[in-house]
């Protein structure tokens, strides 16, 4: 359906945050097929360890072995070790999990994992069952069966389902499955009624691709469709239209983008009588999109007329919903609005004229505020708004004088989220937590405004001597940069405490207060202190706070964050000998940097996922993708700023390196391993200490199911307890 495609398609980078540890496209090449610049090709034959990026070259596979059993060898030896995997995989397969799920036709459908179920099931019960304490489920789709039967390794990325409005019809499904954990993934289409896979239905080839239904016998579909059919970024970028009956190589081309595009997604949206409007989105760059409109029986797509820097997040009442990145004065109207503004226009009239209707205010943010997501429930239009970092829940109401907000009711002042929505259900789940208070299942009625506790978990650690507290630390330019605080309430100011500090700062995603049973049991049990810093690149003051941090600019988003680091230590909450850090995925350059800056400003890096290689990085998989995020090596001015913070090219082995942990993925098609394992050659190559994990499986998240979630969580607060605690403190 329409919604926000960037979102959806893109900024998937993984966040391996707090909360992570129990979180749930070409085929994977061994070199990157881009042609780089003749700087870039200058710096490839001055590399040694370019061979390194054969993902599943055999020399590059034995080293991977070398350096995981050197590392688990240490690390699993550790006394601490058994202990931190025995509560990470309790906390993680526990069956006092909250079931989340999504609701059709009176039906909630869950995706579950257990030690049992490691790769899990897709079940459903009813909304009565549902609501009580021992629903009664049903599998729809067992994934360690079907692994089985099939000798994959399955992961479960998800269904997209369809019927028509008013239809009696049972929703038929693509089920999307990917081997390993990769991004690229087959579809296959499911009877939600017969709980089977439809003999000569819908099938996709392996690719990382889009799709979306235009009926119940039409997919439109973006993928792999040969050679020269990909962008530089390696995702699709024709999006075709497929009749069920055909084969897949005779569907109708309905919209070509180019190779320099980050890629072209199909959309569809069903208005509330039936039409099914087909389009696409076109990712000019990561942020900046051009959509489409494909009217019935023409063959121009028409482009709607919304800013290069918005999203459309679907219909309510009549009005398209466009959410702001950019100012925006539309044509011939007197109102501008600005970045950060949720707008509306009707899509009926513009389906008629062609042309930009009168635009309407739907919410514009306050300073301290942030638009993180819109959801349409029958009957209401809901906004998942970010104040000072902590998401609240608010409903918007269309009237004669213009839109009007309320707050929906919540058990406290913690971190709510809108769990699942939908424009043909009243019912919307709502998730509350915060650092210290398990997950609740809030259900809210659209109609009523009623708010029922449906769902709450029992503590998973023992918070009682906790607090959470919020700081401002002063960046460089004197920018005030907030971050929370969870401590001991007894906590002696005296720099002795361990503490481990967490950020992203990329691609406008916040970070939120939430609930982590593995970091809970595994480091606030234990006397260690948690930071999470909401620095520049994100997404908790809006657009701007992330604009402030692009390509030239990024360094403020490291100073930042060093600032962070050194407000705990002059505030005597920890010192350099007990502070850790840890980030992931652009968190994991994040990490890279520090290593480089600062390295005598903390005593652990758990380097997850990363991009370290920023010479090469828009070469590797989906890295081109991201070159409006960092900017590019083959723009003079931007690669002489990345030549400053590259953490690969800037690694010095004369600095005096805290010993860092690397943690990748083989199987990661997102971010290349690559990067972990060069750095970590540098540092081999040096003499200097390391510890080095790689998943053989795993994907992005660098875990493949809990049970290897659980091992990832247990290696890495394994090390941080040696390197940050004093001895007898760690056992």
């Amino acid at each position: 359906m329409f919604g926000d495609i960037m979102r959806t398609y893109l900024a998937a980078i993984s966040i391996l945050a707090f909360a992570a540890c129990e979180t749930q496209t070409p085929s994977e090449t061994s070199l990157a097929d881009s042609t780089p610049s003749s700087q870039a090709s200058e710096a490839a034959a001055q590399d040694p360890y370019l061979w390194m990026e054969e993902v599943e070259g055999e020399e590059a596979l034995a080293w991977v072995t070398q350096q995981n059993d050197r590392s688990l060898a240490t690390l699993e030896a550790d006394p601490a070790y058994a202990e931190n995997e025995a509560a990470a995989i309790e906390a993680l397969t526990s069956a006092e999990r909250i079931p989340y799920g999504s609701i059709r036709d009176g039906m909630v459908y869950n995706f579950w994992q257990d030690d049992t179920n490691v790769r899990g099931l897709w079940r459903r019960t009813t909304l009565d069952s549902y609501a009580s304490d021992a629903p009664d489920w049903e599998t729809v789709l067992d994934f360690d069966k079907l692994a089985e039967e099939e000798d994959k390794n399955w992961v479960f990325k998800g269904a997209d389902c369809f019927r028509p409005k008013g239809s009696d019809e049972g929703y038929k499904c693509m089920v999307s499955l990917s081997n390993g954990g990769k991004d690229a993934i087959i579809r296959r289409e499911f009877d939600l009624t017969t709980k089977t896979f439809i003999e000569d239905g819908f099938v996709t080839p392996e690719a990382k691709q889009g799709g979306a239904w235009a009926g119940p016998d039409t997919l439109l579909i973006a993928t792999d469709w040969g050679e020269g059919t990909l962008t530089d970024s390696g995702y699709p970028f024709i999006v075709k239209r497929w009749q069920r009956g055909t084969d897949l190589d005779t569907a109708e081309e309905l919209i070509r983008g180019e190779t320099d595009d980050v890629g072209v997604w199909p959309m569809t949206l069903q208005l509330e009588d039936g039409r099914v409007l087909q389009g696409a989105s076109q990712a000019d760059t990561f942020f900046t999109t051009r959509y489409w409109w494909f009217p019935e029986n023409e063959s121009d797509p028409v482009q709607i007329p919304v800013p290069a820097k918005a999203s459309l997040y679907g219909v309510y009442q009549g009005q398209l919903l466009v959410t702001l990145q950019e100012d925006w004065a539309p044509e011939g109207q007197e109102a501008t609005f600005k970045s950060g503004d949720l707008v509306a226009f009707d899509l009926d009239a513009f389906l008629e004229s062609r042309a930009l209707p009168p635009v309407s205010l739907v919410f514009h943010p306050s300073e301290t505020q942030a638009l993180e997501g819109v959801s349409v429930a029958k009957g209401a239009l809901l906004l998942g708004v970010s104040d000072t970092a902590v998401g609240k829940v608010m409903r918007a109401e269309a009237g004669a004088d213009g839109w009007t907000l309320s707050a929906v009711e919540l058990p406290g002042a913690g971190q709510a989220s809108i769990a699942f929505a939908s424009d043909e259900e009243e019912t919307v789940f709502i998730n509350y937590e915060d650092f210290l208070t398990p997950d609740s299942l809030l259900s809210y009625n659209a109609t009523t405004g009623d708010v029922v506790t449906l769902k709450s978990l029992p503590p998973k650690f023992d918070a009682s001597d906790l607090k959470v507290t919020q700081h401002f630390a002063t960046s460089k330019d004197g920018t005030k940069v907030p971050y929370f605080l969870v401590s001991k309430k007894d906590m002696p100011l005296d720099g002795s405490t361990p503490t481990l500090l967490y950020a992203y700062g990329g691609f406008q995603v916040s970070m939120n207060p939430s609930y982590s049973p593995v970091a809970g049991r595994l480091w606030l049990e234990k006397g260690g202190a948690y930071v999470l810093a909401n620095i520049r690149g994100g997404g908790e003051f809006g657009p701007a706070w992330h604009q402030a941090g692009l390509k030239q600019n990024r360094q403020r988003i490291y100073d930042d964050f060093i600032s962070v680091g050194e407000d705990l230590v002059a505030r005597g909450v920890t010192s350099p000998e007990h502070l850790g850090i840890m980030g992931g995925s652009n968190g994991g350059l994040l990490m890279g940097v520090m290593l480089n800056q600062r390295p005598d400003l903390w005593n652990a890096v758990v380097v997850q996922v990363p991009l370290l290689d920023m010479m090469r990085y828009h070469l590797l998989l989906a890295g081109a993708s991201w070159v409006d995020e960092y900017g590019s090596p083959d723009i003079p001015e931007e690669r002489a700023f990345l030549e400053t913070i590259s953490p690969y090219q800037n690694f010095d082995a004369s600095k005096d390196y805290p010993v860092p942990f690397f943690v990748t993925s083989t199987k990661d098609d997102r971010v290349h391993p690559g990067h972990a394992r060069k750095m970590a050659a540098k540092f081999e190559a040096a003499g200097l200490p390391f510890f080095y994990y790689e998943n053989i499986d795993g994907g992005h998240s660098a875990a493949a199911n809990q049970k290897a979630r659980a091992k990832r969580s247990a290696l890495e607060f394994t090390y941080l307890a040696r390197q940050l605690f004093d001895s007898e403190e760690s056992q």
